[in-house]
């Protein structure tokens, strides 16, 4: 026989009415505290990297200062006093790294074409903060008729590298520098009267 008419249920089959759907059904509160915790703990660990890479960064070290900054060259005196006809005197310098890392003085000058130096010890040296280092420089007369005469303001050129660069200086030595030099050059080389 053949029917038409409802569909009834069957066996492990629930009623709609009376048995809530297994979704809808309340959580045992272990549950809960477990999915909250996860939850928060995502949301920490979300919050965290966010934070690492959106923070600013930190400013860059400073550069070492340039090595003419650092270093301070003096004139110690102790010029020595030529005869006439003698083509050489010595005086002292004193070289201080004020601050920064070690500087290498790696060549000492004059601009003079009639005049050159050399140095005890020889270049290149280091220097290093807080230990100044004494430095005897012999001037070389090439030509009388050619050297400067009531140098103003002389000047000694040093080549001075660190980490950061290499540089060419002029160190204007001071009054005294220029007296004492002045004085030397001309006892060195005396002017001839003209006739």
């Amino acid at each position: 026989m053949m029917a038409i008419g409802p569909v009834e249920p069957g066996e492990d089959t629930y009623d709609h009415e009376t048995t809530p759907p297994r979704s809808t059904r309340p959580r045992p509160p272990r549950f809960r505290r477990t999915t909250l915790a996860a939850t928060t703990a995502a949301l920490i660990g979300a919050a965290a990297i966010a934070f690492h890479v959106t923070r600013p960064e930190p400013p860059p070290p400073a550069p070492p200062p340039w090595p003419s900054q650092s270093v301070s060259v003096t004139y110690e005196g102790d010029m020595s006093r030529p005869r006439v006809g003698d083509r050489t005197f010595t005086f002292a310098v004193a070289f201080t790294q004020e601050s920064g890392p070690p500087a290498t003085v790696r060549r000492v000058a004059q601009p003079s074409a009639a005049l050159s130096v050399s140095t005890a010890p020889l270049t290149p040296f280091e220097l290093k903060s807080g230990s100044p280092r004494k430095l005897i420089i012999t001037m070389h007369i090439r030509e009388c008729g050619e050297v400067p005469r009531n140098a103003g303001l002389p000047f000694l050129e040093v080549t001075l590298r660190n980490v950061r660069a290499m540089e060419k200086q002029s160190y204007i030595l001071g009054p005294e520098y220029a007296n004492d030099l002045s004085a030397a050059l001309t006892a060195a080389c005396p002017r001839t009267p003209l006739s």
